[in-house]
């Protein structure tokens, strides 16, 4: 596979999004920097952020890495309303890539009424301006990309204003060490013709098979739905995932059967130094039952001294894993048709 063959499969460039991801995060950390922000974070009880999509998951990327610093719990919204217990004490971060995503619409009015304490975060649309009708702090990010494309415009600024806000410490330096490593990723995971290219290789395992993503609740729950949701929306391509030590309680039974259907299935096990010890031994002894059913299973090992950075160098990875997949399936990874006739459909109602 040359980068020519590429480029005839994604006219908008969703490889050059991808290859240029640590950029991204770099102008996201300096909007979180520079961005006015009138919010005392004094008296917040819980955070609530709601989004939909490419925007959501950088709310449960954030819960997921901050689950033990965070003295409140933070929860990810994806409905028209918000929780019941939302309230003056809730800081409720509004994310939505356009600005016009109606469930986050609809939230973000539903926070205002609770008279909860808002920040919005968009590059514009009815989420800009509710924002300015009411007076509520927002965070401008670049537009031009698909949303999940833009996850350092959506997640990076949050961590930063969180920091600014007191509410998490500093994060300057695993954000340096994010970028650091993400940018010698890219040189490797941009040329397909690398012969150390692990994702091209984790692609195609996964090509013409049914992925299956298993992974550690803690840190990386987030990390598998982010991979799920790139191969859909990337490879146009359904997979499965779930999170240990949940599956050793249920879905392990259901390797036994339709064995025929087992071995059209790739698994891939998403793992990290930081693991409980009683979850690693439970992913080895997992990934020894599945074998024996599957027609192959996988192994991604995060990179990196933070957890920051390795949640990240994880996601990196899987987003090259999707792009990859795609070309292998011989689709453009950008266009969402489906979706955007699912939403045509709904404004005629």
């Amino acid at each position: 596979m040359t980068l020519d063959e590429i480029r005839s499969l994604d006219p908008k460039g969703m490889y050059t999004w991808i290859l240029e991801f640590p950029q991204q995060i770099e102008e996201a950390v300096r909007i979180g920097k520079s961005v006015k922000i009138k919010l005392s974070s004094r008296g917040i009880q819980n955070i609530v952020l709601t989004g939909l999509g490419g925007s959501a998951i950088a709310g449960d990327l954030l819960r997921c890495y901050l689950a033990d610093e965070l003295s409140v719990p933070l929860v990810v919204n994806r409905h028209y309303h918000l929780p019941d217990f939302v309230g003056p004490k809730t800081l409720v971060i509004v994310s939505s890539y356009s600005g016009n995503t109606e469930e986050t619409v609809s939230a973000h009015i539903d926070a205002t009424k609770r008279k909860a304490k808002v920040l919005c975060i968009s590059t514009g649309g009815r989420t800009e301006q509710l924002a300015l009708k009411y007076k509520q702090p927002w965070i401008k990010i670049p537009g031009g990309l698909s949303p999940r494309a833009a996850l350092g415009y959506s997640f990076f600024p949050l961590l930063v204003v969180l920091a600014r806000l007191g509410i998490i410490r500093s994060k300057e330096k695993e954000i340096r060490e994010t970028i650091q490593l993400l940018k010698g990723k890219s040189n490797l995971y941009g040329d397909p013709e690398a012969k150390e290219n692990a994702p091209f290789e984790v692609a195609k395992a996964c090509f013409g098979k049914f992925p299956v993503i298993y992974s550690p609740t803690e840190y990386l729950e987030a990390v598998n739905l982010r991979w799920r949701g790139q191969i859909a929306e990337n490879s146009k391509q359904l997979s499965h995932g779930y999170i240990l030590p949940e599956m050793n309680h249920n879905e392990l039974v259901g390797w036994k059967c339709l064995p025929d259907l087992m071995k059209q299935m790739t698994v891939v096990f998403l793992k990290d130094k930081g693991t409980h010890p009683r979850v690693a031994i439970r992913e080895r002894i997992t990934k020894e039952i599945v074998a024996q059913y599957a027609g192959n299973v996988l192994e991604v090992e995060s990179e990196g001294n933070s957890l920051l950075a390795r949640i990240f160098s994880l996601v990196y990875f899987g987003d090259w894993v999707s792009f990859y997949l795609a070309i292998l399936n011989k689709v453009d990874p950008e266009p969402v048709e489906v979706i955007n006739f699912l939403k045509s459909e709904l404004a005629k109602v």
